[in-house]
């Protein structure tokens, strides 16, 4: 995975390379039922606090991410130093910054070419809502969590 698997930045400044604080950002939809349980999953695995998360409807994503990220809830984008990523990729490098096993997981990921990881991704896109429901709002962060959520 490298910086050439990104596309190019939002600006020729480019947004941040991550949170202020310099980690990688995962943007989720907020309302999906499926992303939110993704975002529990990710949080569990990473006692580390690696990662921050945003929804995909707030404003760190408005100020970080061009309208065609924000207004495609139907994909994770995934933002660290080497760029943005979307669905399977962004899961693929979400993974990677767990470290360990997760490593281990992304890289055999990793080897399943990215148009049948991306399959796999709009398919399960498709029918999320129908399977895990759609919240009226973005997930509240417990107060332990807050500070790796982002506006």
């Amino acid at each position: 995975m490298t910086a050439t698997d990104t596309p190019p930045a939002v600006s020729a400044a480019g947004p941040p390379a991550a949170a202020d604080d310099g980690h990688p950002v995962l943007f989720f939809d907020g309302q999906c039922g499926l992303c939110n349980a993704a975002v529990d999953w990710l949080m569990a695995r990473d006692p580390r606090g690696v990662l921050r998360f945003a929804p995909l409807q707030g404003e760190t994503a408005e100020k970080t991410l061009p309208d065609s990220d924000r207004e495609c809830l139907d994909s994770l984008v995934f933002l660290d130093e080497a760029g943005r990523s979307r669905r399977s990729r962004a899961v693929v490098r979400a993974l990677g910054k767990l470290g360990g096993r997760w490593t281990v997981a992304a890289w055999a990921l990793w080897l399943v070419p990215g148009p049948l990881r991306d399959l796999g991704y709009r398919l399960v896109a498709k029918v999320r809502y129908a399977i895990w429901g759609k919240k009226e709002t973005c997930r509240m962060p417990t107060p332990e969590e807050r500070a790796r959520f982002l506006p």
